[in-house]
């Protein structure tokens, strides 16, 4: 949530509190449509961007309440031009994450892919995760010895391209049935950019280059190697629409994970409340296919559709001098001699993935180019356990919120919302782009009847290890390694009771005697403790808001 765009930092003491820029008399726009290509301005660039049909005129104040209701502006942006969720990059996981070894199953958009490393040509490869013969999942398959991928169904083996190569069963001296087209899996687009795995969803030869047509949005940042690119994945119990728009608002982050984040307070402003809740100045300036930018007293945030929204925070750089230095210009300048201190940038970067009804997948950066030095000694496992928390302190209430909205149904989110305030403004134009785009919800490419999964036990909502440590290199090697420090605690105390019982009475020293006492005892205390220090963070963790 907007919570996680300070979570990698609340570790440091480090807080972003941004000068108050003044009230102006005359109302930030929000232009409907444009006419013109949105570009940011910073540093994100994307490519062949689709340019939208120039409309008449519209134009609304920044007040979230809309002239017209949803459903009325569904006739007016009849004509505008459909937003196509199967002609767009999708990110898949950060190949941090990612074992050569063995194929990955993902789900994206509704189509089950397999994931794998292709060692012949040293490309991560992008499959329908249905092996042709029997449609047994090539995810639960294996990687031989050859470097192709294996149903461990059957045994048939497929090379990158995905052309069967062997069928155990086929003998050698009959017709070459590995080679007929039938025995070829589905092969989708795919590339690797700022770390992560891109897929294009669909599989026509006819997108075999789509890349060299269109590229998916690229991050200089990331690629910076004066900036730190700390990654994090999750899967998320709830829908697409849901995750985004929540990391678009910022008001919830005092309230909704209160005790986790420390809220800036505001200068010449009492508190109103425990939380420290306040009115926000948010006005969105630019709106059409492609997504929309905003302001806001804080910084800049751009929602790139379908899948990435990212916030430049203004920040105070230079305290020498107490000069304000602006984080949204597209290129870092390097450090002057002559500077005392050089320009800090912070991108907060949220990659949303739809991956069915009710599901998706949260793959978050937090470029910065201070304290670097920090993510190189602090594993990413103690960064991630914050974050998970932040994740966790919500978790529950947007699960249940969007079976809400599912019942009112997606066209009537502005009927059964009331979104008075202007820190609304950034959901209530994720709203807009949804529905004049969209129809009000993404397009599955089969028919949806609006059945969500049901919501399971707690604990099971909001469990960590199978939506995020078992895709996360670094919290599985943190729990591997914490499940033999229990294990070895645990033996200790077992070791040093079995040598006090051994030994006779006068052999050993009081003193040692004492020793070995002491030694089980805090042994035994600390395999516990550590027991319920991996429990709590790595499996369950549940938050109770009353309680805070």
């Amino acid at each position: 949530m907007e919570a996680l765009k300070t979570s990698s930092f609340s570790s440091f003491h480090l807080s972003i509190n941004p000068t108050r820029q003044p009230k102006t008399q005359n109302k930030t726009m929000l232009n409907l449509p444009s006419s013109r290509s949105t570009k940011s301005s910073f540093s994100l660039k994307h490519s062949n961007e689709v340019k939208p049909k120039l409309l008449s005129s519209l134009s609304s104040s920044v007040s979230t309440e809309p002239i017209t209701p949803l459903e009325q502006e569904s006739n007016i942006y009849k004509q505008e031009e459909k937003f196509d969720w199967f002609s767009q990059w999708y990110p898949v996981m950060p190949v941090c994450d990612l074992d050569k070894r063995v194929p990955h199953a993902k789900k994206v958009m509704g189509l089950d892919i397999v994931l794998w490393w292709d060692r012949n040509e040293s490309e991560w490869k992008v499959f329908d995760d249905s092996c042709p013969h029997r449609l047994a999942p090539l995810s639960e398959g294996r990687i031989d010895q050859w470097g192709r991928l294996q149903c461990v169904y059957h045994g048939w083996c497929f090379n990158g391209s995905g052309d069967c190569k062997f069928i155990p069963q086929a003998p050698p001296d009959g017709p070459p049935v590995h080679t007929f087209k039938k025995s070829c899996v589905s092969v989708y687009p795919s590339t690797l950019q700022n770390g992560i795995v891109w897929f294009w969803p669909k599989t026509d030869s006819q997108y075999k280059d789509i890349l060299m047509k269109k590229k998916p949005p690229y991050i200089p940042e990331l690629d910076d190697p004066s900036f730190t690119k700390s990654m994090g994945n999750r899967e998320i119990p709830y829908g697409y629409e849901v995750l985004i728009e929540n990391l678009m608002d910022p008001a919830h982050v005092p309230y909704a994970h209160y005790g986790i984040m420390n809220t800036p307070a505001t200068k010449n402003r009492k508190k109103a409340d425990r939380e420290g809740g306040r009115p926000m100045e948010i006005g969105v300036q630019t709106l059409d296919i492609n997504g929309y930018i905003a302001k806001q007293e804080s910084g800049t945030s751009k929602f790139l559709a379908p899948c990435i929204f990212y916030f430049s925070p203004n920040f105070m750089a230079n305290k020498s001098n107490g000069s304000v230095a602006s984080t949204n210009s597209k290129k870092l300048a390097p450090e002057e001699p002559s500077s005392p201190v050089a320009q800090r940038k912070l991108l907060l970067i949220f990659l949303c993935v739809p991956v069915g009804p009710g599901r998706s997948r949260l793959i978050w950066a937090f470029p910065r180019n201070f304290g670097v030095w920090m993510d190189r000694i602090v594993p990413r496992w103690i960064f991630h356990v914050g974050q998970n928390l932040i994740l966790d302190s919500d978790l529950y209430l947007l699960h249940i919120e969007e079976k809400k909205i599912m019942k009112v149904g997606p066209s009537n989110w502005q009927k059964a919302c009331f979104v008075p305030t202007k820190s609304d403004a950034l959901v209530v134009a994720f709203r807009k782009w949804l529905n004049k785009y969209c129809g009000g919800q993404v397009d599955w490419g089969t028919p949806f009847k609006g059945a969500l999964p049901q919501t399971p036990p707690r604990e099971q909502l909001l469990d960590r290890y199978w939506s995020h440590v078992v895709n996360c290199s670094s919290c599985r090697v943190a729990v591997k390694g914490l499940n033999v420090l229990e294990v070895v605690l645990q033996v200790l105390s077992i070791a040093s009771i079995a040598i006090l019982a051994a030994t006779k009475q006068g052999v050993m020293s009081v003193a040692a005697r004492a020793s070995l006492v002491a030694m089980a005892v805090l042994s035994f205390i600390a395999s516990r403790w550590l027991s319920h220090f991996i429990y709590k963070n790595f499996h369950f963790h549940d938050y109770n808001h009353a309680l805070r």
